[in-house]
């Protein structure tokens, strides 16, 4: 039962996803930002359209991110998003596996841009996370929390 323990309950990873008109330097503003109040941007994606961006981040202390965009003009949503932890590339058909045996559906995953000790994570956002957590649990894989990513 300890991978009940690492559900995303009591302390999950933020994911902010922040919406920008489709236009060069504005990924180079909020980076300039986060960077400039010393928020560390842990793990980063893109979706762009015609005329907008969609720029989903995973931060080191999603207190101060938020403040800085609520203060700064950057309109996002804010999630919860399952993290795992993983040694190598080798790992994602396990993880993938253990969530196709719980039958759980992913919308999207991404991969984090720098772990300590050489491991990196995946940021997955599913249909029942609290399912997913037990069942990389029980595969022997450590999802991460909140705490587990701040510097």
């Amino acid at each position: 039962m300890a991978a009940k323990l690492t559900s995303l309950g009591t302390d999950p990873v933020k994911q902010f996803s922040v919406f920008a008109e489709n236009r060069v330097g504005r990924l180079y503003d909020l980076c300039g930002l986060l960077k400039a109040q010393n928020v560390h941007i842990m793990a980063l994606t893109t979706l762009d359209t015609t005329d907008s961006t969609i720029m989903r981040l995973i931060v080191d202390d999603p207190d101060k991110a938020r403040e800085l965009m609520v203060n700064n003009d950057f309109p996002y949503t804010e999630c919860d998003v399952l993290a795992v932890e993983i040694t190598d590339e080798g790992d994602l058909k396990s993880v993938l596996a253990a969530l196709f045996e719980a039958e759980i559906n992913i919308h999207y995953i991404y991969s984090f841009i720098k772990r300590p000790e050489g491991k990196s994570a995946l940021a997955l956002n599913i249909e029942d996370a609290d399912v997913a957590a037990q069942s990389l649990g029980h595969h022997g894989f450590k999802v991460l929390t909140q705490h587990d990513i701040a510097r």
